[in-house]
């Protein structure tokens, strides 16, 4: 009874494994298929195995160019994220008081607010500052960053908030004792034993920014600098959609954040639970 009940469990998680890797096996295969092969069969392998579009998408996208401007706002957002939301997160577990839960609500509650609810105004803004104060955060991947950094400060410091607490104040307090300044035990005692919710906080980030078309989309305005997923998106036309280059695209655009995610995934689980749950 109980192989049986464990064999159908096993036979349910791999059907829904299934069902949740077919978009990706969708737009593998047909990456390399012809406009006709695509609209014969979506489902069916292509005839012949040829990177050609993919040659094809990455010239039309100028993916180096692209992937270049990607990888610069990824890791220095995520680089900012990390480094400001951890001493955020370890300011507000020690200090406590009713300031210090005012604000990591205040935090919590900008989680709640849809992007697309304050898009405009954050525009309007954002092109006054350019335009008035001489500050480039319009149409620049430094203003893209800087937007990037304030949208997902509050879910790394949620996270972060979880994992400090759970760590003895007793290793800081001797820490000091022995001479260690504020900075000292935040960077030599604290930030080491975040690993695990930082490995978290940097996936979950990567993840968001990288594929992130919104923002880029409304932000940034020149050719050259376009992010990856904007350069995807030139390849659906107002009236011709290139099927094949734009899966071969989106392939490209997965890869790097596939083996990101590979690297780092011992740290994920271990991160979320010991962060968000205690």
């Amino acid at each position: 009874m109980r192989k049986a009940s464990r064999l159908s469990k096993e036979i349910l998680l791999v059907l829904m494994a299934l069902l949740f890797l077919s978009p990706v096996y969708i737009i593998f295969v047909n990456s390399f298929k012809t406009r006709k092969e695509l609209y014969e069969n979506t489902l069916a392998l292509p005839e012949d195995f040829n990177f050609r579009f993919y040659t094809e998408a990455m010239e039309q996208m100028d993916f180096f160019n692209a992937f270049i401007n990607s990888m610069i706002v990824t890791v220095v957002s995520v680089a900012f994220i990390v480094i400001l939301s951890s001493m955020t997160a370890w300011m507000l577990a020690r200090t406590g008081g009713k300031v210090s839960t005012i604000i990591f609500m205040t935090l919590i509650a900008t989680m709640l607010i849809p992007f697309q609810t304050i898009m405009m105004p954050l525009m309007q803004l954002v092109t006054n500052i350019t335009q008035n104060l001489g500050i480039p955060l319009y149409n620049t991947l430094g203003g893209l960053i800087f937007m990037n950094i304030g949208f997902n400060a509050a879910l790394s410091v949620f996270l972060y908030h979880g994992f400090v607490k759970s760590i003895p104040l007793s290793l800081e307090e001797a820490a000091t004792i022995d001479g260690a300044s504020k900075f000292g035990v935040f960077w030599r005692i604290i930030f080491p034993i975040l690993t695990p919710i930082t490995a978290t906080v940097m996936i979950l980030n990567v993840i968001l920014i990288w594929n992130d078309f919104l923002l880029p989309s409304l932000t940034l305005i020149d050719k050259e600098l376009r992010t990856i997923p904007l350069s995807v998106f030139y390849f659906f036309g107002e009236f011709t959609i290139e099927w094949n280059l734009a899966m071969a695209g989106l392939t490209l655009t997965i890869i790097p954040v596939v083996i990101f995610y590979i690297i780092a995934q011992k740290y994920i689980i271990k991160g979320i639970g010991e962060g968000a749950v205690k």
